[in-house]
């Protein structure tokens, strides 16, 4: 399933341009002074993927043979600097691991590392400089495609730096290895590099000793940040680059392999957007086989994304972005007075005296019809952590539950009931599998099957249409929403923020079934 959304749909014009993949483009159909146009939106481009991959990553090649690969990937990388310079493309953003591959080990991976110069020591035009420093061939390729497309290019890469063994961190062969992220000008400059901090079963690389905190400055858009694929998840340094409020725009290098319900590549991207209010350029690996798809554009009101389990093809995504993009948090409740589910939901909260409340229902004296019956209580795997459920029943409702500190609600109504399961869901604690952070969690989700026990399990396609508030007394201010429904389509919520100590998600309008609504946030300080 190919996808594509725009929260401002009226005002935008799609079109295709195809080689061997699909190109999107946006423009705006209002015609506005070409400068004042050129000041508020730039155009951006993410390219998916199909990586030419190493049939042996653990078999010993010389350097010859590695770039003999790694220049098979970097002919595709042109071809598309070339499509996208073509629709004046200002930045591109290719994948983690596109240029080499993955799944070496630190001996294998070693012919295919350039090596790399400090950005903030040397000023330095691998294009222009070929032969400054030895073992540069794949950055001197991917600054001359920077030349070529007049634009901002930002890759991915494997680096090595020598170190002496009077360095306590000096690994015993002598050097570090880092997954790096470059960023050349549109003069192939190269801008500045960026060291993955939080490393996801990599064992090929090191971790650098210090974060790598880096921010790079466009003529077109301002300030820009730069992690990688599993960065998004931590703090450090993907939080802390947004504490700089003239970052207004992040690249993301990414091979990420898709999680549902909760973590799908192009959920966690979109919900990182719209939580801090920024440009999110997601670049994604493409290859199915491995789960691994899920690329975008996204602005906090509105994504161009691409999430294809089914065609080998890489994809290309070129949009018109707004300079300063408006944020979705913080609309305030004025809607309240007139809508009457968020009449309700705020009444919920401030303690309706003429709600009877118990741990799983509340059923108030403007309902009559809620089902008087409190649903039972169950638990079930959910990306590995045992959440706590309540069945979602009936086609209008309220509900509640909770773990630890934790307590989930739910009003919702349903104006057709469909012949599947879907449960509200509670996890607070240590996640501890493929990585350990800690998360607190509520989620509306559409179960595998009619079972209790198929609740958590991977669904893509749902006919269940809800409208809700989705709320919790969540004691962290990093939440990330997560609103998906059927065939992978990303929705925008109506309304998102704080209320009386409980964070708030409110939706209606669903464009089809609903997979996913969740709030999920992160509480860094207890990892």
């Amino acid at each position: 399933m190919v996808c594509i959304m725009s929260g401002a749909s009226r005002q935008l014009a799609l079109f295709l341009c195809g080689c061997c993949v699909a190109a999107l483009g946006v423009q705006a159909e209002e015609r506005c002074p070409a400068e004042r146009h050129q000041a508020a939106q730039y155009v951006a481009a993410v390219y998916e993927h199909r990586s030419i991959l190493s049939p042996n990553p653990l078999a010993l090649t010389s350097r010859e043979q590695a770039l003999e690969l790694m220049n098979q990937n970097l002919d595709i990388y042109e071809q598309q600097v070339t499509i996208a310079a073509q629709k004046g493309v200002q930045i591109i953003v290719f994948p983690e691991d596109g240029i080499h591959g993955f799944n070496f080990t630190r001996t294998s991976i070693y012919p295919f590392l350039d090596f790399m110069p400090s950005p903030h020591l040397v000023r330095w035009n691998p294009c222009l400089e070929p032969h400054r420093f030895n073992d540069t061939e794949v950055l001197q390729r991917l600054s001359c495609m920077a030349v070529k497309g007049e634009m901002f290019l930002v890759a991915n890469l494997g680096t090595k730096q020598p170190c002496h063994s009077s360095d306590p961190g000096c690994p015993n062969d002598g050097r570090y290895q880092y997954n790096t992220n470059v960023v050349f000008s549109s003069n192939g400059t190269l801008v500045d590099s960026y060291r993955k901090q939080n490393l996801y079963f990599e064992a090929a690389f090191n971790t650098p000793l210090e974060v790598d905190r880096i921010t790079f400055d466009t003529p077109f858009a301002g300030k820009f940040g730069i992690f990688t694929c599993f960065d998004i998840l931590f703090f450090d340094p993907a939080v802390r680059l947004l504490i700089d409020s003239e970052v207004k725009h992040v690249v993301y290098p990414t091979a990420w392999m898709n999680q549902l319900p909760l973590l799908a590549a192009i959920q966690i991207q979109r919900g990182f957007a719209i939580t801090f209010g920024v440009n999110f350029l997601a670049a994604n690996i493409h290859h199915p086989s491995l789960g691994m798809t899920g690329s975008g554009i996204h602005a906090p009101l509105k994504s161009f994304w691409h999430h294809d389990m089914e065609s080998p093809e890489g994809h290309l995504i070129i949009a018109q972005v707004a300079k300063n993009p408006q944020g979705l948090i913080g609309t305030g409740n004025a809607t309240g007075k007139i809508d009457p589910s968020h009449s309700k939901f705020l009444k919920i909260l401030a303690g309706d005296p003429y709600s009877e409340k118990d741990a799983q229902d509340v059923h108030c004296d403007g309902a009559p019809k809620w089902n008087t019956n409190a649903p039972p209580t169950f638990n079930s795997e959910m990306m590995y952590d045992n959440f706590t459920l309540v069945p979602v029943w009936g086609k209008e409702g309220y509900l509640r539950v909770c773990a630890n500190g934790l307590c989930c609600h739910l009003l919702y109504q349903r104006p057709t009931l469909s012949k599947e399961l879907y449960a509200l869901g509670v996890f607070d604690g240590l996640h501890t599998v493929h990585g350990t952070y800690y998360v607190q969690v509520c989620a509306l989700v559409k179960c595998g099957g009619l079972g209790f026990e198929t609740c958590g399990q991977e669904v893509t396609e749902a006919a269940g249409i809800f409208e809700f508030h989705l709320w919790g007394n969540f004691s962290t201010s990093y939440i990330f929403p997560m609103l998906l429904t059927s065939g992978m389509t990303l929705e925008t919520p109506d309304q998102l923020g704080w209320e009386n100590d409980h964070y708030f998600l409110r939706k209606s309008g669903l464009s089809s079934g609903l997979v996913t609504a969740a709030l999920y946030g992160r509480l860094y300080e207890k990892d």
